[in-house]
């Protein structure tokens, strides 16, 4: 398991457009850790969340800087500026570039659904 601790900062807002909505984390200090997706969770004002997290640069929509984006499952809230500690449980995909927005919104619809069923 993989802790990061950051602050929460504003993104281009394409995870809500794609129906996950993701806080995202710059990762300064954590240049290690593997791309991909990974089963996580987040504990925010005390109660532990099953999430869902890309780290990566987005390729398949322009992306160039290295990003923790995590989405916090059963949580609506706003977490702009709040530092958070996401830990990351178990790899389940490494990041690739999707040739379509469709073919990636089907991808995270797939991951989304073996974490929240896992």
């Amino acid at each position: 398991m993989i802790e990061i601790e950051a602050e929460v900062v504003h993104g281009r807002k394409i995870g809500r457009a794609l129906g996950f909505p993701t806080a995202n984390m710059t990762l300064e200090g954590y240049p290690d850790i593997e791309r991909g997706v990974y089963v996580s969770e987040v504990v925010i004002d005390g109660v532990c969340y099953r999430a869902m997290s890309n780290v990566g640069v987005r390729p398949s929509v322009g992306g160039k800087e290295l990003l923790l984006e995590t989405h916090v499952i059963d949580f609506s809230g706003d977490l702009y500026g709040r530092r958070l500690v996401v830990r990351l449980i178990e790899k389940i995909r490494d990041e690739k570039r999707f040739s379509s927005i469709t073919d990636l919104k089907e991808q995270l619809a797939k991951d989304y659904h073996y974490i929240r069923t896992m």
